[in-house]
């Protein structure tokens, strides 16, 4: 029987993606900084959810990983689905250190923390949840798109290693455009924003075909090609709101 884990499987895409696993038959590790948000994913078949808390800005929330995957004993994919972010124009030093501590050093402490267990237990697959706010620098939200953007390029550096090793270990980075979600909570004026339930699909199937980079969707596909195009001295006089 196949097993994952979902990291950040309390809400939005983590939450709906988790669950079609478990419709799919997997085993699954659910794993969020509240438990109480992973009932219903645990009722659903609780033959086949396990679930734990952890905190990814913890020091200690790589031990508990492997915890887990202990007490399920073993693992085929790792889904990083755990990640904070706001508008910020106002650059408030909370939001971005805050933004900063879990997208990108909680990010790395998890994935690193998978990668040494495939390259010690015969390799896996690492799925993390990025974003298109990675391709351009967002002046509304300097920490979320430059975590993003590092996010992408690590996963990029994370794949070139695991080739150079010859390991078994496969990466899907999972890029989607606006996804209605608890992220997006208080904010308006969102275009071609996407169910959680539509971005989830969509996300399967980019894990089941093991794509290497995935744009969710083909509207945000476009966008994007068109965003790397635009000359960083136009870039930077655009104003986003």
């Amino acid at each position: 029987m196949r097993k994952a884990i979902v990291m950040g499987a309390s809400s939005g895409i983590g939450h709906e993606v988790a669950r079609l696993l478990i419709t799919q038959g997997w085993t699954v590790g659910v794993a969020a900084r509240r438990t109480d948000k992973l009932t219903d994913l645990q009722t659903s078949a609780p033959e086949r959810v396990i679930t734990a808390q952890i905190d990814v800005t913890n020091s200690v929330a790589d031990t508990q990983l492997l915890q887990l995957i202990g007490r399920m004993g073993g693992l085929d994919l790792y889904l990083h689905a755990a990640g904070i972010g706001w508008q910020n124009p106002n650059l408030d030093a909370n939001k971005e250190l805050k933004t900063m501590e879990t997208n990108a050093l909680g990010f790395t402490r998890m994935v690193d923390c998978v990668y040494r267990f495939f390259e010690t237990n015969g390799g896996g697959h690492i799925a993390c949840i990025t974003s298109i706010a990675g391709t351009k620098g967002l002046g509304p939200a300097p920490a979320y798109s430059a975590t993003k953007a590092m996010q992408n390029t690590y996963l990029q550096a994370l794949e070139q290693l695991a080739n150079s090793k010859h390991l078994n270990i496969h990466f899907t980075d999972i890029r989607p455009g606006f996804v209605d979600t608890p992220l997006l909570a208080g904010t308006s004026n969102f275009p071609m924003l996407m169910t959680t339930e539509k971005a989830a699909q969509s996300i399967m199937r980019a894990i089941n075909t093991r794509r290497h980079v995935c744009v969710i969707d083909t509207r945000w596909r476009i966008v994007t090609y068109l965003w790397r195009h635009i000359p960083n001295w136009v870039w930077r006089r655009m104003k986003l709101n």
